[in-house]
This record gives C-alpha cells, sequence and structure tokens, in this order.
C-alpha cells in the first residue's frame, strides 16, 4: 500500500495498526518524500535475509541505502494485531513499540514534513491515524 501526499509533520502522532500473517516473514513502513528518499525504513523480520526477530531501520537518500540500525527488542507476533507509535523532529524519529519499549532513529533528511507512506511484506494494516 503506498500513500501519497499525506501529510506528517514534526509534532504530530502516527498511529499505526497492523496485523502480520500467520505465516510473516517480515513486512516495512517506509516514510519519506518518495520510493527514493525515505527517511524512516522500518522493518521487522521475524525471518528474513538471514536475521530472526529482530528490527532493521535504514534511511535511502536518492535511492542509496544509509548504515542498518538493528534493534534486538523484537515485541511482534506472527498472526497478532498490534499497534505502535511514530513522531519525529528534524533530528530523530521516536518509536513506541507494542508493548510500550522506545527505539529511536536519526533523521537523516533532517526534514520536518514528509508525504509519503508505503507498507510491503506479509501484514495487513487494520488502521492508520495522524494527530
Amino acid at each position: 500500500m503506498k500513500v501519497k501526499n499525506m501529510t506528517f509533520k514534526e509534532g504530530h502522532e502516527f498511529k499505526i495498526r497492523i496485523k502480520p500473517k500467520d505465516d510473516c516473514n517480515s513486512f516495512a513502513i517506509n516514510i519519506g518524500h518518495d520510493s527514493e528518499n525515505v527517511a524512516l525504513h522500518f522493518n521487522p523480520r521475524f525471518d528474513c535475509s538471514g536475521d530472526s526477530n529482530v528490527i532493521i531501520c535504514n534511511s535511502l537518500s536518492g535511492g542509496s541505502w544509509g548504515d542498518e540500525q538493528r534493534e534486538g527488542h523484537f515485541p511482534f507476533v506472527r498472526g497478532e494485531e498490534c499497534k505502535f507509535y511514530i513522531n519525529f523532529n528534524n533530528e530523530q524519529f521516536y518509536i513506541k513499540l507494542p508493548d510500550g519499549a522506545m527505539m529511536n532513529f536519526p533523521n537523516r533528511l533532517g526534514d520536518v514534513k514528509y508525504k509519503y507512506f508505503d507498507v510491503s511484506g506479509d501484514a495487513r494494516i487494520v488502521g492508520i491515524k495522524i494527530k
């Protein structure tokens, strides 16, 4: 699912409810300007590319990936609906995981407004809300 011209600004909270499939290997959420300029690539991996139960975060600038950040805390469960929250400023993304744990990732593009949102992989969006 791709959404364009969605306004997500500094100070807003982005709430995502998602249900990974029973056989989910991974899913990804991308927030940025377009498919070549992604400020936050959030990629929980159950079993994908040699990774098990890890969250990979990265950014994409002009089609080139940055350095991956790996988070070993993994509160996602196959087949179970969950919700998490994302907000940001020009320096950091703040992600509240389904179990309430917090993680952050640098806002490498440094902008305070993004309009592109993309979800891919083995999960279904139940709901999204920006407030």
